[in-house]
């Protein structure tokens, strides 16, 4: 079932739903929760798709806020709400309202959301792209429990990982983070099986995806060990290396589609590790709403503490760049060069700084 309000309220809005409940023989509500998903008239097809899929593990209200301030003076003086309200098989197991908003209202939705939320049911918020600096301090944000947004839709998505850690309030979440599940449990998993003593450890992926850099992060931070950063062509995340004395446990997923786990003295094995849609990412994130502190973690490590791979002539340019510095320290009579500028050719090579690339696609790491 499909209404369509024009030049509507929350109060007339709400009646509807109500009717339309009990349009379909439907005495109670019987869904756990409201997502509310912030997104513009370009991904709103994608995200709502997504959410419906999603509502069939967990049945609830989506109401999908998309503001049209407009351009123009006039356009902006327009202000109106016009909302369309899915029921039925046409909102997967629960309700779904769209709302536009334009003009002036488009800068106060939580006044027209507040009060379509569900009473004594848990709210998250969702920005499929476009999220704000801080999440939590958003209008729409203040009122969840839960807020999942995604930088892997960012132009610079590692640059996004800096802004989520600086800005990171408990019930803040990624679906760069949701992406590498699969992947810490087979490496966890693996460890169980076989325990070692990890010396150093590699992740290979692509340049511009964000769940790379998390699971070099969650890495560095659970083992305490230096984590080096490859870059390959993908699709995603492409192979995890755990470097022992026994040997390298190796997790390889070239294709996005199956992984080979490898590990010293036994056979390689297949495991599924699929490249996960968008409905899978939010069915996960909706199973639990309490504050996932190993992310908060991973995400407030700096991406700098990540290698990158060294390379002769990467190492013979640092030396030449240390031997100019030494010697414009000395002839500006410092008498002993700078020791922050100063390390051996043996010692670690130090973080650079890695470029990001394009906006990468909405599929799982």
């Amino acid at each position: 079932m499909k209404i369509d309000l024009t030049n509507t309220t929350s109060s007339k809005i709400n009646a509807a739903l109500m009717e339309a409940r009990r349009g379909s023989g439907a005495t109670a509500a019987g869904m756990v929760l409201t997502l509310v998903i912030v997104t513009d008239e370009g991904s709103a097809y994608d995200a709502l798709k997504a959410a419906n899929d999603a509502s069939r593990e967990h049945p609830m209200r989506t109401l999908a806020v998309i503001k049209r301030a407009g351009r123009s003076p006039r356009a902006r003086a327009e202000t109106r709400l016009d909302a369309e309200i899915l029921v039925g098989s046409d909102a997967g197991s629960g309700e779904t309202v769209v709302l536009r908003m334009h003009g002036e209202l488009a800068a106060h939705a939580q006044s027209v959301v507040l009060p379509l939320l569900l009473p004594d049911a848990p709210v998250v918020v969702w920005w499929p792209d476009n999220a704000p600096l801080h999440p939590a301090q958003d209008p729409l944000g203040s009122l969840a429990q839960r807020r999942i947004t995604d930088a892997v839709t960012a132009e610079s998505p590692v640059g996004q990982l800096a802004q989520r850690a600086q800005s990171y309030t408990p019930g803040d979440t990624d679906l760069a983070w949701t992406r590498i599940t699969g992947w810490r449990s087979m490496l966890a998993a693996a460890l169980d099986q076989r325990p070692s003593t990890i010396v150093s450890a590699a992740v290979e992926g692509e340049s511009y995806n964000p769940s790379v850099e998390l699971l070099g992060l969650w890495l560095t931070n659970r083992l305490h060990v230096p984590v080096e950063r490859v870059v390959t062509g993908g699709p995603g995340i492409t192979a995890v290396h755990l470097r022992t004395k026994d040997g390298d446990i190796t997790l390889d997923r070239p294709d996005g589609l199956m992984g080979t786990l490898s590990m010293p003295g036994s056979p390689d094995r297949q495991v599924a590790l699929k490249r996960r849609e968008t409905a899978e990412l939010i069915a996960e994130e909706l199973r639990r709403l309490d504050p996932d502190d190993i992310y908060s973690t991973a995400v407030r490590t700096p991406v700098d503490r990540l290698r990158e791979p060294a390379n002769a002539e990467t190492a013979a340019a640092e030396r030449v760049a240390q031997a100019v510095a030494r010697a414009a320290d000395v002839a500006a009579g410092d008498g002993v060069a700078n020791p922050d500028r100063v390390t051996s050719e043996t010692s670690e090579k130090k973080p650079v700084k890695k470029a990001v690339g394009k906006r990468a696609g909405k599929e799982g790491a």
